[in-house]
């Protein structure tokens, strides 16, 4: 029985020690994470060599994004004390690198802070979901609402104002967040496509590709009755006739109206 108890106590203590992780997190794919560095494109680089990838999340980038260098030295800042040199555990699901074979993790310090969550909170992040992946989306946008509210970091400078579809060509080239109304919805060659103007040629198109429209199907959500629909949209913005967003997660649109 005291052999039992002392197991179960060890236990306790590491879970402690190491965080809790909330359930959207998945299992627990390092732990223990010694983190030797943070660079610059906010990967964290363990003392083993390997890096860690914050999934779900996209700091400033004050160059290609046009905003203040003041405002992405902070979030390197405030992510550096929060990351190095510390112990820390990584969360993930399935796929579980990236191309360059960074670990795409949700990270959790010793004292369960949850880096994601505590980059949002400030305003020193935006939500950015992946198209194949998308755990704890709710509690990531929760936490961006929360310092938009409070107009916090980022959310405080114009750089960062959400775009209407007609003001987001002057964006192309960068990540942005447009809200708008669908005016309808298309398919064509197997892509979906949402149209914000009556001239697909000039106006605002969020497109779905046909592999995009698997994930869609999987979820059970079909773009097309995006039609008629108020809805928040982000990602990258560029030039195809009119401004043009491809989106390949239905985690990427919330629906307002």
């Amino acid at each position: 029985m005291r052999k039992l108890w002392m197991m179960a106590a060890v236990a306790a203590a590491c879970s402690a020690a190491y965080g809790a992780a909330p359930p959207c997190a998945g299992e627990a794919e390092i732990t223990g994470a010694r983190i030797l560095r943070v660079e610059r494109n906010a990967a964290l680089i363990l003392s083993d060599g390997r890096a860690l990838h914050l999934e779900g999340i996209r700091l400033p980038g004050a160059g290609q994004e046009r905003a203040p260098q003041a405002l992405t030295d902070k979030a390197f800042a405030e992510l550096n004390a929060l990351a190095k040199g510390k112990l820390l555990t990584a969360y993930a699901v399935w796929p579980k690198q990236d191309r360059y074979d960074r670990v795409r993790a949700q990270v959790i310090a010793p004292d369960g802070t949850w880096l994601q969550l505590a980059l949002l909170q400030k305003g020193l992040a935006r939500v950015q979901i992946a198209p194949d992946r998308g755990e704890c989306y709710r509690e990531l946008y929760g936490a961006e609402a929360e310092a938009r509210r409070a107009g916090l970091g980022l959310w405080a400078d114009p750089a960062y104002a959400f775009r209407t579809p007609e003001n987001v060509a002057a964006t192309a080239g960068s990540f942005q967040i447009v809200v708008g109304r669908v005016l309808s919805t298309t398919a064509r060659e197997g892509r979906v496509y949402l149209n914000f103007g009556s001239d697909w040629r000039k106006d605002f198109t969020v497109a779905v590709a046909p592999d995009d429209l698997k994930t869609f199907t999987r979820m059970g959500v079909d773009p097309l009755n995006y039609e008629g629909k108020l809805i928040r949209v982000r990602g990258m913005v560029q030039m195809l006739n009119g401004p043009e967003m491809d989106v390949g997660n239905p985690k990427e649109i919330e629906l307002l109206q």
